[in-house]
């Protein structure tokens, strides 16, 4: 009977792992209404406190890195998974803005952060040399499918029983994740004694950059001076803006405005979640096989097709029209990840990629934070998302153009 690579064994705990970390992202949209009605806050003063979790989310990642490389992956990964479960077990016991903006934005914001996509990058990097596209696919799914499982779950809960209970299930979660990734994580293939999973003996070998703090920003300032720099940082803005700080953040809410349950949004949003983890994975083999750019320019431009849609759509039922959106939204959400990656490693070297990777990520979710505030600041002031929805449809459009002004094969100088 043939062996399995420590490499797959590797990559499952990871994928669980990471799914612990969407878990929480899970539970924002469902509790906007019950914390909004119990404490008489505002949809703005959620938002603010679902954005700081995002931008933590997205600063924390370059310097989990650093983190990383002198504490070692596993340590800090237990730690943030710690600060995830203990951040999300104290809402319980909150009674204050500032404690949600705290626990929410802070814990479990860094907690996140350091779980975030930058962790999967290092993992996948350090691990598979063949089926690399794929394995950063799969770990780019781990969102949709937290949403998958979570999401029906938690809006159960917090319909039936409230939603505290929506908290306890995250924080129990996490829990049980911690034990399993100490017995199987390992930081790298020595520890196993073996190569990376497709590894030869006259293959190149992955070398890291040194991942120190000054490091960190030497790499930010080489990149900065470079256009491919900024056309990936800013389209990944605009697709933090799209997903985490509108969907993710917005839309169950939003389907409540047009009188659908918490319920019906959350299930469709998991839905979103199921064709999310199809779309993922295949955008990472199509990466293994086609111009990276191109891809781009698909997913970018028909998710703006599909969000101009959504103020149309939505309504108290679900309408085929509906789940059209569903599906085709579902398929795009994080299918840009992997051709985002592989632009970065063409561009900037496998050495310095899971910095680079940090930063870009780190635009992502200041991109998705700025959006989940200004969409809670339109729906107060305007009684609707309706130009939420439009402008982040242009965005989308404008992300899709911007790849236009990169070539494929091109190494930035840096």
């Amino acid at each position: 009977m043939r062996k399995i690579h420590p490499a797959w064994i590797v990559a499952a705990v990871t994928f669980l792992t990471l799914i612990a970390a969407a878990a929480f992202r899970s539970t924002t949209s469902v509790m906007f209404e019950p914390l909004e009605s119990e404490f008489n806050w505002t949809r703005s003063q959620t938002s603010f406190a679902v954005t700081l979790n995002l931008i933590f989310y997205g600063l924390t990642a370059p310097f989990a890195a650093v983190l990383m490389e002198r504490y070692s992956v596993k340590r800090v990964a237990l730690g943030a998974l710690a600060l995830i479960g203990v951040g999300t077990a104290l809402t319980v016991w909150m009674s204050e803005l500032w404690q949600l903006v705290l626990y929410w934005g802070v814990f479990v914001g860094a907690g996140t952060g350091g779980l975030a996509l930058v962790f999967a990058s290092v993992v996948a990097n350090r691990w598979f040399v063949d089926k690399r596209g794929l394995i950063t696919g799969i770990f780019s799914a781990a969102y949709a499918t937290g949403q998958l499982v979570f999401l029906p779950l938690i809006a159960h809960m917090v319909m039936s029983v409230g939603w505290k209970a929506g908290s306890l299930i995250v924080a129990g979660f996490v829990a049980l994740v911690i034990p399993v990734f100490t017995l199987a994580f390992k930081n790298r293939p020595a520890e196993s004694g073996v190569r990376p999973y497709g590894a030869t003996e006259d293959g190149p070998t992955y070398t890291e950059a040194p991942r120190t703090l000054r490091s960190t920003f030497t790499v930010l300032f080489e990149v900065a001076k470079t256009k491919q720099f900024w056309v990936l940082s800013g389209t990944f803005f605009v697709c933090g803006w799209t997903t985490n700080g509108l969907i993710g953040a917005h839309f169950i809410p939003a389907a409540h405005d047009h009188g659908m349950p918490a319920t019906t949004a959350a299930s469709l949003l998991a839905l979103v979640g199921v064709f999310d983890f199809i779309g993922t994975i295949l955008s990472g083999w199509l990466t293994d096989k086609f111009d990276s750019r191109v891809l781009l320019v698909i997913y970018y431009g028909l998710r703006g097709l599909a969000l101009f849609s959504v103020p149309f759509v939505l309504g108290p039922t679900v309408e085929p029209p509906l789940l059209f959106f569903v599906v085709f939204y579902g398929l795009d959400w994080i299918a840009t990840v992997p051709p985002t990656i592989e632009l970065i490693r063409r561009y900037f070297g496998l050495g310095k990629t899971g910095i680079v990777w940090g930063w870009v990520f780190a635009s992502h979710m200041v991109g998705a934070g700025v959006a989940a505030t200004y969409a809670g600041i339109i729906r107060d002031l305007q009684g609707s998302y309706f130009i939420a929805w439009i402008t982040a449809a242009f965005l989308c459009l404008v992300a899709a153009s911007a790849f236009w002004l990169i070539r494929k094969d091109t190494p930035a100088k840096v």
